[in-house]
This record gives structure tokens, C-alpha cells and sequence, in this order.
């Protein structure tokens, strides 16, 4: 069955979960946490952004948690290649750099959300459940480090593109709702949603909802 963000999902089991982190004490204490939350399942393990990809496609995690510094392939490289791929997990960067430099490029390359590695454990657990609805997961200090970059190639889509419903559906994106909770607070389907995003993204020259919300925030569009 597809969840609200049209994904397939395991049946009968909890968020399917596969670890990328060069360092094996990592995962272990990842793995340690998480296998004790009843609707969580760490279904695989990588120490490179390579083996990562290939775990990726053969196991169809829902979320990775993925570290940015590698040894050969890192993980923005990662990221990108399981775009190109198409790969549907949602991917959560677990990570101790905070640099702009580390932060901006992971988040345009396609994670779903960016937390570092001192995070709470329950926070952890709930960033997961949150990039697994949907949401878009940026800590307040993430979120200013991608606006305080400049501009320079970035979209050039323009605000007067969008109808009044795409407007209304890129706020409630750049307000971290998923396309459930967005059909829910719009009284529309989750199709139409759907559509309302692809055509969001198509217009303005975005891949994905991350880049929409940053995009939104930067036009005025989010409250």
C-alpha cells in the first residue's frame, strides 16, 4: 500500500530503515535505539555512500540515515545518485558538520531532512516518523545557513507562475505538512495534491520539496 506521500511501504511492519555511516559504532548505537521502537525496523546496514546505494536498491528502505563525510563515495554524492535512481526512500542526514558548505549542498542534492549527530534519541525517532510522513526537516539553524546563502543558480521560477491553489499548497509545504495534512487542512484529495506539487515543482524548476519550501520562504510565499 502507498502512503500519504505515494510510496509503497512494507506491509505489516514498521518504517523500514537502512543505516549509512562509515563508522560501525554509530550504527551500532543507531541500531541499538532504534530496534527498541515498536513501529521502527532496521532493515540494513552501509559504511559508504556506494554500498549505501546498493543497499538502497536492493532493500527499499522508507528512510535512510545517511553521514555526509565518507571515505570514497560521500553521502551528497549518494544522495544524488539515488535521485538519478529514483530510489523512493526518504533520506534523513545524521551528521556532526555543520558547516554551510556540508548543510546546503546535502539538502539540494534531496534530503528530506538534516539533523545532527548529539541529537535527543527520542528526537532522532521522531525526525524519522516526520521525513517518513512527508515533511520536510530542517533544525532552525539549517534552515538560516540554506537562506543566508546567495542566490546565484539558483531556480528562476517566479511567483505570478503559480495559481492562488499552488500558492496556498507551497505554504502549507514550506510549513513542513505533508500531503496528507495539506489535503486535510484544503478539503481536497491526496491526488489533487499530488498534482498541485508536480506542477508546483514543474513551474518554479524544482526537484523536490525541500528546495520548494526554501523556495517558498525566499518569495514571501510561507507565513
Amino acid at each position: 500500500m502507498a502512503d500519504s506521500t505515494g510510496r509503497s511501504g512494507s506491509l505489516g511492519s514498521g518504517i523500514r530503515v537502512l543505516l549509512v555511516d562509515d563508522h560501525q559504532v554509530v550504527r551500532r548505537g543507531l541500531r541499538t535505539f532504534l530496534e527498541v521502537q515498536e513501529d521502527i525496523e532496521v532493515v540494513g546496514e552501509a559504511s559508504d555512500g556506494d554500498e549505501g546505494i546498493a543497499r538502497a536498491e536492493e532493500l527499499r528502505p522508507d528512510v535512510i540515515l545517511m553521514d555526509v563525510k565518507m571515505p570514497g563515495t560521500d553521502g551528497i554524492e549518494a544522495l544524488r545518485r539515488l535521485r538519478e535512481l529514483a530510489n523512493p526512500a526518504r533520506v534523513l542526514v545524521v551528521t556532526s558538520f555543520t558547516e554551510q558548505r556540508t548543510v546546503v549542498p546535502a539538502l539540494r542534492a534531496g534530503a528530506a531532512g538534516y539533523v545532527y549527530k548529539d541529537i535527543d534519541p527520542d528526537a532522532l525517532a521522531a525526525a524519522i516518523r516526520s521525513v517518513h510522513a512527508g515533511h520536510v526537516l530542517l533544525q532552525p539553524e539549517v534552515a538560516q545557513a540554506l537562506l543566508s546563502t546567495d542566490d546565484q543558480g539558483s531556480p528562476a521560477g517566479r511567483p505570478g507562475s503559480l495559481t492562488d491553489r499552488e500558492r496556498e499548497v507551497l505554504g502549507l509545504i514550506a510549513d513542513g505538512r505533508s500531503n496528507r495534512e495539506i489535503a486535510r487542512a484544503l478539503v481536497l484529495s491526496e491526488k489533487t495534491v499530488k498534482t498541485h506539487v508536480s506542477n508546483i515543482l514543474m513551474k518554479l524548476d524544482l526537484s523536490d520539496r525541500t528546495q520548494a519550501a526554501l523556495w517558498a520562504v525566499r518569495h514571501g510565499i510561507a507565513e
